[in-house]
């Protein structure tokens, strides 16, 4: 690993709490200047849990980052050919648009390129390129307090850590956020109902065939469903529309009960194509999610030994920046702690989080505008969406 000294971070443990990609690109990027850090995972270890759907990495952004953290050939080595392509259909299954069979050529030149991959062989791939035991596995943060100029972190399992420098990069959920801010989360509106396939070829062969290993959308008047392969062959779908704000807890339905979830999903869907209920009989777990997002004008005076990346600092509604504004939160905030700019801690910080939620605020109002859009679309934003993307060839 290159190695450079960095004189704000001379003698300082760094503590990343959660190895999403985020947390880990910000490890990656920090070793390669020398820094001594920890990441630690709730995770009972690297293989206890399925990642999710694959994502993609935009030219600007995430393939940037991976350029930084010298992970790029890595990443071409990895990424999941041809995922990037895109099918939309309506609720009988009729084409409205389709990329799959273009035969356009991966091109990592290209700034429209988007390639995706699987979140597991992601988080995979960045730790292969960290130091041994950068991650500290079976470590559910609990909470932190300040002793003698350091904080003292505490987890689940009983175990105790120490650290200079503190960075929440553990998501939607972060306990980390309370240590910075007290701005809560806002309900946009929206809430999905996401499920699993493990052996779809098998299971609903119909649905896997459409997919054919690319990203599917489709829509009616006031729902959508979205599904996405994993690298490991199963497939990731996504049940959206507009609800009420209590409706998880006033719908009546039990969650965790596969056969009640797909009695709602077949009767909500009852006029969609019966191939559609394929993929809900084929899930045997269930999870609901509102869709929350922090706000767009949020602010917080800058503290010199904590901070927050990705969406434990600015949660929007997903709009396929997730990932790639977590990782460029790493790129930004390794930069401001080892460039040499800031006479003190404090000040990089305040420099990263200034750049950090001025980025966010823009990708997180064009989230919220296109939520609706896309959990309770209409004829006219359909039609849209498939004016956008033939213009988008011309």
């Amino acid at each position: 690993m290159e190695r450079k000294a960095s004189s704000l971070l001379e003698n300082k443990k760094i503590a990343i709490l959660g190895a999403g990609p985020g947390g880990l690109t910000l490890a990656r990027l920090l070793q390669l200047k020398g820094a001594e850090v920890k990441v630690y995972e709730r995770d009972f270890n690297q293989d206890s849990r399925v990642q999710g759907a694959i994502v993609d990495l935009h030219f600007d952004s995430g393939l940037k980052v991976m350029q930084a953290a010298n992970l790029l050939e890595a990443f071409k080595a990895n990424y999941m050919k041809d995922a990037d392509r895109y099918r939309l259909v309506d609720k009988d299954l009729n084409i409205l648009l389709d990329e799959i069979n273009e035969g356009n050529q991966d091109n990592f030149d290209d700034e429209h390129f988007r390639p995706e991959i699987d979140r597991g062989v992601l988080r995979n791939m960045i730790i292969e390129g960290l130091l041994p035991n950068t991650v500290v596995w079976d470590s559910q943060f609990l909470s932190m307090e300040q002793v003698n100029n350091t904080w003292e972190l505490k987890f689940k399992n009983g175990m105790t850590a120490n650290a200079d420098i503190v960075i929440g990069a553990d998501g939607y959920r972060s306990k980390v956020r309370s240590y910075v801010t007290d701005i809560k989360a806002l309900y946009s509106g929206a809430t999905i109902i996401q499920g699993e396939i493990e052996n779809p070829k098998i299971d609903c062969p119909d649905m896997y065939e459409l997919v054919n290993n690319a990203n599917l959308s489709a829509m009616d008047i006031g729902k959508t469903i979205a599904v996405q392969p994993m690298g490991n062959g199963g497939l990731t779908f996504y049940a959206a529309s507009l609800y009420a704000k209590d409706w998880i807890e006033t719908s009546g339905i039990d969650f965790n009960n596969a056969d009640e979830v797909y009695a709602y999903l077949v009767g909500f869907y009852a006029d969609w194509n019966p191939k559609f209920f394929t993929l809900f009989k084929s899930c045997k777990k269930f999870l609901v999610r509102p869709l929350n997002y922090f706000p767009t004008d949020q602010h917080w005076e800058a503290k010199e030994n904590v901070t927050l990346l990705g969406d434990a600092a600015h949660l929007m509604p997903p709009s396929g920046e997730g990932v790639n504004t977590a990782m460029l939160d790493a790129l930004d905030l390794s930069e401001c702690l080892t460039n040499g700019e800031f006479s003190d801690l404090k000040s990089a910080v305040a420099a990263y989080e200034t750049k950090m939620r001025a980025r966010a605020s823009v990708l997180g109002k064009e989230a919220i505008e296109g939520i609706k859009d896309f959990a309770s679309p209409s004829r006219d934003s359909i039609e849209d969406l498939v004016r956008m993307f033939l213009n988008r060839k011309e």
